[in-house]
């Protein structure tokens, strides 16, 4: 069977487009990817840094036994602890933490509200920047 030469390479454009709407969702996904694993990240932190808080509480240095370091946390503690939580992912300088304590103060009974925000930038066919945050709640005990 003999080709025309009207329909020799053809495929050649047909491959370029198919190649790049899969180079595009590919990335999209990758992406996708981390962006989830940075808003992990996020609202781990949150929690962790509000953990940490609530066990550094203005009593929690009164038993001798206590070997914990940063008692009567500050909000300057709070923030270093979880600008340190970042793993490489993330860049500690841009982690935004905004540590708040009820009117009580440091107190047992009181709550520790510990936000994170970070600046996500994409990288795929969408690019820009998304703010992530999320915020954790407790209640110190000691």
């Amino acid at each position: 069977m003999r080709v025309r030469r009207s329909e020799r390479g053809a495929g050649l454009p047909e491959t370029a487009i198919v190649m790049m709407a899969l180079l595009l969702f590919m990335f999209g996904v990758i992406d996708f990817g981390r962006g989830l694993y940075t808003y992990s990240f996020v609202a781990n932190a949150a929690r962790q840094g509000a953990r940490w808080a609530i066990v550094r509480g203005s009593q929690s240095c009164t038993n001798s036994n206590n070997n914990l370091s940063g008692c009567n946390a500050k909000q300057s503690d709070v923030v270093a602890y979880v600008q340190s939580l970042s793993n490489g992912a993330t860049d500690p300088s841009q982690i935004g933490v905004t540590p708040t304590w009820t009117a009580c103060g440091n107190a047992p009974g009181c709550v520790v509200s510990v936000k994170v925000t970070y600046p996500f930038k994409m990288l795929g066919p969408l690019t820009g920047t998304l703010n992530m945050s999320s915020t954790s709640q407790m209640v110190i005990s000691q």
